[in-house]
């Protein structure tokens, strides 16, 4: 079994930062990617920027110039760092990865993280 835990959100005000980390653990054989989504009230979660294992990373547009993914294949650990966050950005962050145990490839999500932005 596979768990990824997410932490770092919170309450900021609008133009603040917040940076999110998710970190997987359990029986593990390699990532073939993370990544962040958010779903705000009321809306469908979307993709906010994902990274593979090579450092390949994609972001949604909305977010580009302002926040930056990262990862560390060591510990198995994925970061966020969010800039100039504006109040429309509130909502639950997700981790997800693409993970490889003994058995097979699956998709995995964390439990979210709040993200509050007020203006």
């Amino acid at each position: 079994q596979v768990q990824l835990v997410e932490s770092g959100g919170g309450l900021v005000q609008a133009g603040g930062s917040l940076r999110l980390s998710c970190t997987a653990s359990g029986s593990i054989k390699s990532i073939n990617w993370m990544g962040w989504y958010r779903q705000a009230p009321g809306k469908q979660r979307e993709l906010v920027a994902v990274i593979t294992s090579d450092g390949i990373t994609n972001y949604a547009e909305s977010v580009k110039g302002r926040f930056t993914i990262s990862g560390d294949n060591a510990k198995n650990t994925v970061y966020l760092q969010m800039n100039s966050l504006k109040p429309e950005e509130t909502g639950v962050y997700y981790c997800k990865a693409a993970v490889a145990t003994l058995l097979r490839l699956s998709n995995y999500w964390g439990q979210g993280t709040q993200v509050t932005v007020s203006s």
